[in-house]
């Protein structure tokens, strides 16, 4: 055989694995490496020679596929043995495409630099940028050193309103990072707890069914909302809450200072403050809550100089 592929008897095309390498636009050692996974059907052995056919090119393209969704070698298996075996994959791959589409419906934006700098009082900062290139609040466009794409524009929007507002860029960027970590934690347990209490029951075999796949997928749908309303409701309750504690110690802090007197108001939440009156009765609340405090203060006042005592002792040691 030569040539990029030879024509058989009825038509179908035979490949060498030379050939089914430039036509997949995979390389023969990676050929090789999905036969020995069991990833591509054993070719026909003809003479000394190997020859593949369109059933094998066509696996090639699935998997590639599947790698590009994000699939690893040892999934993309076990989904393979299941079309083999009859099993439809449309659901499956409805529910990748659902999980990994948009979960939001903000559409990205382009802005130019000077049009950046301009939003940003007009002075340019190439160290926020590459911060924020580095953060993916901004990301560059091929061949345009002038101009970024803006994946979230809302989040840009806060950053240039703070900034407004007197707070430095890197301060921005810096609490940016923050926030994401405890995002992220926050999205990695929401996940974990839908995944026991509503997937686990679609994901049971692997691959899933085809129809378990298109009810899981149906389940993302409605659900996907749920978290970003949860956070909200949430984050709205914890901002009204801590900035009236917040706003309460600097008015008292300031009448404090005002009157000469050393005691500050403090916010405690009603489950604590009735507990201690329940232990040591009304009249002695803000005493016992006081000792408490003082107490806390010298233990950890001690196991601070325990602990420096030990550090200085290991140095003396190495010494």
């Amino acid at each position: 055989m030569t040539g990029a592929g030879v024509e058989a008897g009825a038509g179908a095309a035979e490949y060498r694995i030379e050939d089914l390498a430039h036509a997949s636009g995979a390389t023969v050692r990676t050929i090789r490496a999905y036969q020995d996974r069991g990833l591509l059907p054993t070719p026909e052995r003809r003479g000394r020679a190997n020859v593949y056919r369109e059933a094998h090119l066509a696996r090639l393209r699935q998997i590639a596929d599947l790698l590009d969704r994000g699939y690893t070698l040892a999934s993309i298996k076990e989904l393979l043995e299941a079309w083999d075996a009859g099993r439809g994959l449309g659901g499956v791959l409805g529910l990748v495409a659902e999980v990994q589409g948009p979960w939001t419906d903000e559409e990205a934006d382009r802005i130019t630099r000077t049009e950046l700098d301009a939003k940003f009082g007009g002075a340019q900062d190439d160290e926020a940028i590459a911060e924020a290139v580095a953060l993916g609040v901004l990301e560059r466009v091929p061949g345009r050193d002038d101009e970024f794409l803006v994946p979230s524009p809302q989040e840009l929007a806060v950053a240039v309103e703070l900034h407004a507002a007197g707070v430095p860029l890197m301060a921005i960027s810096g609490h940016l990072r923050e926030l994401r970590g405890q995002v992220e934690h926050i999205a990695s347990r929401f996940l974990e707890f839908t995944t026991e209490h509503v997937f686990a029951r679609y994901l049971g075999h692997r691959p899933p069914t085809d129809s378990d796949a298109a009810e899981a997928a149906s389940m993302v749908r409605r659900l996907r909302p749920l978290a970003q309303q949860t956070v909200d409701a949430e984050l709205a309750r914890a901002m009204q809450l801590f900035a009236t504690r917040h706003l309460h110690h600097h008015l008292g802090a300031q009448e404090s200072t005002i009157e000469g007197s050393e005691n500050r108001p403090v916010l405690l939440p009603r489950r604590t403050t009735q507990a201690v009156q329940d232990l040591v009765g009304a009249d002695q609340v803000a005493a016992f809550i006081a000792a408490a405090a003082e107490r806390e203060v010298q233990a950890r006042t001690l196991d601070a100089l325990a602990s420096s005592q030990a550090r200085a002792n290991k140095v003396d040691q190495k010494g």
